[in-house]
């Protein structure tokens, strides 16, 4: 079961949403997020915790990663995401092949990529520093 969500608005687009792991400000407000923040985050987290799984079950070691996300909507109605680009940073990675096979793994096994995928084309750009 995915874990409900609360949204609680004022009579203006001024919100939050409640989690189990926390308060996040929506909307027109300082540090604000609007729905596609929370699409392409849900991304982002979705695939590394996918992607942390299979480097942990493989053995790898790195330093850390940096992910940076975008979206172009197409221009009719209701207007869905058309591309989607993913620009991944891993820092010291131990197998540049084989942290290359996790992150096309981390894309099949992420629930959010193969929702978003549906409707949009994803590509993935992968820089090893």
């Amino acid at each position: 079961m995915v874990e409900p969500v609360k949204l609680v608005f004022t009579n203006e687009y001024v919100g939050e949403l409640h989690s189990k792991n926390g308060v996040f400000k929506l909307g027109d407000q300082l540090g604000g997020l609007n729905p596609y923040d929370m699409m392409l985050g849900a991304l982002g987290a979705c695939f590394y915790a996918t992607f942390i799984a299979i480097v942990n079950k493989k053995r790898l070691t790195f330093a850390g990663a940096t992910i940076d996300i975008s979206g172009e909507k197409r221009e009719e109605e209701p207007a869905t995401l058309k591309t989607v680009l993913i620009n991944l940073e891993i820092n010291n990675g131990s197998n540049e092949a084989q942290f290359r096979r996790s992150i096309e793994l981390a894309a099949k096994y992420c629930s959010v990529h193969e929702t978003i995928k549906k409707v949009a084309e994803i590509t993935i750009n992968i820089k090893f520093i």
